[in-house]
Formats: C-alpha cells, sequence, structure tokens
C-alpha cells in the first residue's frame, strides 16, 4: 500500500467522524433548544446554539453550555429555573455520552457501541485528557482500516470462477 492510499482512508475516516459530530451536535441542540423552551429560558435558542457549537469540544464543551441557560435561568426565573437548567443539562449529557454518540459511531464511522463508551474511559486514563479528546477520531481511524483489511482479504480468498465446458445442443448436429 503507498502513502497516497494510507492517507485517502485516514482522510475518509475523519471525514465521517466529523459527519458523526455534525449529527450529534444538531441532535444535542435540537435538545437544548425543547428543554429550554420548556422551562422558559430567555435567549433559549441562542443557548440551544451555543450548546451545539459546544459539542465539538470535548468534555468541557457540555460544561460551558450550560453555564448560559443556568445563570439566564436563575436571573429570569430564580434558583428553581436555574436548577431546572442544571437537570436539564443532565439529562442532556447522560443521552448524548450513553446512547446518541455511540448510537451515531456505529451507524457513520461503523464503531461498535461498547468500543465507543470503553476506549474514552480507558484512553482518558491512560493519557489524561488527550487521551479522552483523540479516543473518538482514533476509533474511526482504525475500524475504517480493520474494514479496509476484511475487504483486502475477502478480495484474496474469493476462489477464481472455472467456467463449465460448454454441451452441444441437439440443433447444433447438422443431420
Amino acid at each position: 500500500m503507498d502513502f497516497n492510499s494510507h492517507l485517502r482512508t485516514t482522510g475518509s475516516a475523519l471525514r465521517r467522524w466529523f459527519v458523526a459530530q455534525c449529527y450529534d451536535a444538531l441532535i444535542v441542540g435540537c435538545l437544548w433548544l425543547v428543554g429550554l423552551l420548556i422551562i422558559r429560558v430567555p435567549l433559549a435558542p441562542l443557548w440551544a446554539l451555543f450548546g451545539a457549537a459546544f459539542q465539538f469540544v470535548p468534555n468541557f464543551g457540555p460544561l460551558l453550555a450550560v453555564a448560559g441557560p443556568a445563570i439566564a435561568g436563575g436571573l429570569s426565573g430564580g434558583w428553581e429555573r436555574m436548577l431546572y437548567v442544571l437537570i436539564l443539562y443532565a439529562v442532556i449529557a447522560v443521552t448524548d455520552g450513553l446512547v446518541l454518540q455511540p448510537y451515531i459511531m456505529r451507524r457513520t464511522v461503523k464503531v461498535p457501541i461498547w468500543a465507543s463508551i470503553i476506549a474514552p474511559i480507558v484512553l482518558g486514563i491512560v493519557i489524561p485528557l488527550w487521551g479522552v479528546l483523540l479516543a473518538p477520531p482514533l476509533l474511526a481511524i482504525i475500524y475504517t482500516y480493520r474494514a479496509r483489511l476484511r475487504e483486502q482479504a475477502d478480495a484474496r480468498s474469493v476462489p477464481p470462477v472455472i467456467e463449465m465446458p460448454k454441451r452441444p445442443r441437439l440443433e447444433d448436429h447438422g443431420d
């Protein structure tokens, strides 16, 4: 395999991972919008947009996303509304981390759900901060190469097609 082939494979994996991240950000932004509108937090569409954009910042993004709505909710409705915003944040964070991201990664990048849950934890322990940041794109690259190697192995293991000799038909005899 040449360098350009590796570059194309890696680029393809990262592109699919980025598409998965965009889907995840869109869904999380919609969850924020619906939740904040139900709670009646001022500037809900703006906070939802920030929530979607901060999905691209692993680990710290969701924390940054909750700060604005929590403050706006606290100023407009007291500590009770701020508490509702924090509960909404917890629901969105758990749903995203345990359901949305693994499901989207499985659908777009073909990463198994168990791997997309365990890899960030393990890499976060082995390489604090950087491991968690790098786990999703690394998984996308690893599983893309794995699929490519399987395809190559399958292509090599296909037996050649052997044509059977044709039988003469009765019409072919010139009697």
